[in-house]
């Protein structure tokens, strides 16, 4: 059975939710990076389960740094193209600590409903 987009594809579509605490963790690691290579190292990190296109990415970011969570300045890349650099602000710190725990939080309660139930009375 093929998907909606009427081909095949073995990489999963980044959740919407999930996205933004991706990007903020890369940058937090990574330091300021531009939009191509922070699409690239999520791929890597999730071992190239994940899939991410510009049409996924740039509402992502474009929403962060609304929310004041990055900050952007123009820089060049690699290759000597002119390129926006995303970085953490004090406020993105802080967001993805609080969204780290609440995904941790969430994580653990989904475990429960998904291991054996012998483990519960």
């Amino acid at each position: 059975m093929g998907n909606q987009y009427g081909h095949m594809n073995d990489k999963t579509d980044v959740w919407q939710g999930t996205l933004a605490l991706m990007i903020l963790k890369t940058i937090e690691t990574m330091g300021p990076l531009h939009g191509y290579g922070i699409a690239r190292r999520i791929e890597q990190t999730s071992g190239n389960l994940l899939s991410l296109n510009y049409g996924t990415l740039y509402p992502a970011l474009l929403k962060l740094e609304q929310e004041g969570s990055i900050a952007s300045e123009w820089g060049v890349s690699e290759n000597n193209r002119k390129a926006k650099f995303y970085k953490l602000t004090r406020a993105g710190r802080r967001q993805l600590q609080k969204e780290a725990r609440d995904w941790q939080q969430a994580t653990a309660i989904l475990a429960r409903f998904l291991s054996p139930s012998g483990d519960r009375a």
